[in-house]
């Protein structure tokens, strides 16, 4: 036997494994929680962020591959109100909310609508944007003219996303999806009948491909409410409340809608 090969092949190991080690090491953690996870995030200096990274304009990659978008800043913006540097993981929506639950990260800053059954799950920031919802057809089909018309409909959603619970109460039949791009995709094809996302989003798209043969069929005459979503429980009080008066001095500054105007055109920090 090369008892000198199979040295080097044991080192060589060696150094994968500690290569391995680096960047596990390299992840972003969520914050230890025990006690006040504020006091814990500032100690360490940083906030570990989640968000999807493929939904423009709200958080998405440009084209030299940059994690941009409205939510990209205002998370910073809020670290920075913080005196914490922030760090991104992004993953497909319907296991953020999981993930945050699970201890994977300390906050979700990503479109997050404000519902019922989240708020059993989760601490919520004061709402810093306003969406209306809009039913998205095909250009050539006028079957949906209201809300009520989605009963009986195909529709496309992210399962866990407030969009698929809308509509789900109007009657529509909704097929889980990872994202939005992939909704259009089997609506252009004649799969789904219709697929609802935020009338913004709509928009960015849009002016992203303006020859797409898709068109807005009605709108969701209530607005949702988007905020920060956090872990339930007394550990989360100093950092909601550290949240939600960073998010109040960023309304007082215009810097809420300087972003939205930045990013969607339109003031969406701003309830009707």
């Amino acid at each position: 036997m090369n008892w000198r090969r199979v040295g080097a092949v044991f080192a060589a190991g060696a150094l994968c494994l500690a290569a391995l080690a680096g960047c596990a090491a390299e992840k972003p953690q969520a914050t230890d929680m025990g006690g006040d996870l504020l006091a814990a995030i500032q100690a360490k200096g940083e906030i570990v962020v989640a968000l999807e990274g493929t939904w423009s304009p709200w958080g998405y990659h440009d084209g030299e591959d940059r994690l941009v978008g409205y939510d990209v800043e205002v998370a910073q913006a809020v670290a920075d109100k913080l005196g914490v540097s922030v760090s991104f993981v992004e993953g497909e929506f319907n296991g953020l909310l999981a993930g945050l639950e699970a201890g994977r990260y300390d906050i979700i800053v990503n479109g997050v609508d404000i519902d019922d059954s989240r708020r059993e799950k989760y601490d919520f920031s004061v709402p810093y944007a306003y969406n209306r919802t809009a039913v998205i057809v095909r250009a050539d089909d006028d079957s949906i003219q209201t809300m009520e018309d989605l009963d009986g409909k195909q529709t496309a959603n992210t399962l866990h996303s407030t969009y698929a619970g809308v509509a789900e109460k109007y009657g529509a039949q909704v097929t889980g999806v990872d994202d939005f791009i992939q909704t259009i995709e089997l609506l252009t094809t004649g799969r789904i009948d219709a697929t609802l996302n935020a009338e913004a989003s709509y928009y960015d798209y849009i002016a992203q491909h303006p020859d797409a043969p898709v068109k807005i069929a009605c709108l969701d005459p209530e607005a949702t409410q988007v905020a920060i979503p956090m872990r339930k429980g007394a550990d989360s009080d100093a950092l909601r409340a550290a949240i939600d008066q960073a998010l109040a001095e960023m309304a007082e500054e215009g810097t809420l809608t300087e972003l939205s105007l930045k990013y969607f055109g339109t003031d969406l920090s701003q309830n009707g």
